[in-house]
């Protein structure tokens, strides 16, 4: 059985939707110290912020844990990436996040190499920051920042993470460098991954929550098409593959032979296609909400 950390705050509430759609629901208590997930291939299960997971994970408290490239970096941990869960805050899927520099909006400054010798920058990426700044070869007075960095305008500069930029442009920033892209990690304790049996149990958890996010913004659609409309049809239509066709039981004594069509389309698609569909002679168009894609 294997222990798994999941991150309070920001990536809190997408994570646990992502595992309650993978059919791993997290019960949380009302002191969130001991959730539990009902699943024989999970003993233990935590909430903690996403900045310690990396260190523990890495030291076996957890055999596999949730955080952010970011932490991953800024801690230094010596863990192995299983999977780019591609999700953030604001978003269930394809989602990046910038550690990004920035100085004050009036600033003549347009890049960090332009920055002065000594100059103060917050953040709460002090190693991330000390790193960045010494292989540029410009030494600078490191501020840690406990939150709210974008509100230290007695900074020089400040050294954020951002998913839009939106906070920073209203609080008078300007991004000049970007030090990182970071997005949501599946990490594993390295003992543990080389365990059989443990690592059985992750890739398994992997898969449940891989299907999700693969799933997320994609439809089937399934329809009725006769032989004459068929390759029409199939031409417009988009697949993962190819579409799924099959012969519908004794069309063939009927005055027109029909076939059975499924495809797999973006959700985006789906208000222009089937009306298209439709005008080109498909029938009974069906569109079915996916929950899973394991591949």
């Amino acid at each position: 059985m294997i222990s798994i950390a999941i991150p309070k705050g920001s990536l809190e509430a997408q994570t646990l939707l992502l595992f309650k759609q993978a059919d791993l629901e997290v019960k949380v208590t009302s002191r969130e110290y001991n959730p539990t997930i009902n699943d024989p291939r999970i003993e233990k299960v935590k909430i903690l912020r996403p900045q310690e997971i990396p260190e523990y994970v890495e030291k076996g408290y957890f055999d596999m844990g949730i955080t952010g490239k970011d932490w991953i970096e800024e801690r230094g941990a010596d863990v192995v990436e299983i999977a780019d869960m591609q999700y953030s805050k604001a978003a269930e899927k394809e989602s990046t996040v910038n550690i990004v520099l920035a100085v004050q909006a009036d600033s003549d400054i347009q890049g960090a190499n332009d920055m002065k010798p000594h100059s103060k920058i917050s953040t709460e990426y002090p190693e991330l920051t000390k790193a960045f700044f010494d292989n540029l070869g410009i030494p600078v007075q490191i501020f840690f920042s406990y939150g709210a960095t974008e509100a230290k305008d007695m900074m020089d500069g400040i050294v954020e993470l951002t998913e839009t930029g939106e906070t920073l442009r209203k609080n008078n920033w300007r991004i000049i460098e970007t030090l990182l892209e970071s997005s949501t990690k599946l990490i594993a304790n390295k003992d543990a991954w080389r365990d059989a049996e443990k690592r059985r149990e992750m890739e398994e958890i992997r898969t449940l929550l891989s299907g999700v996010i693969e799933a997320r913004g994609k439809v089937l659609l399934s329809m009725n098409v006769a032989d004459d409309r068929l390759k029409e049809v199939i031409e417009v239509l988009p697949a993962m593959k190819r579409p799924t066709i099959s012969q519908l039981y004794d069309s063939e004594n009927s005055q027109n032979r029909y076939y059975a069509v499924e495809t797999v389309v973006s959700k985006h698609e789906v208000n222009v296609l089937i009306p298209k569909l439709k005008g080109m002679g498909a029938e009974d168009i069906i569109e079915i909400d996916i929950t899973k894609i394991v591949k």
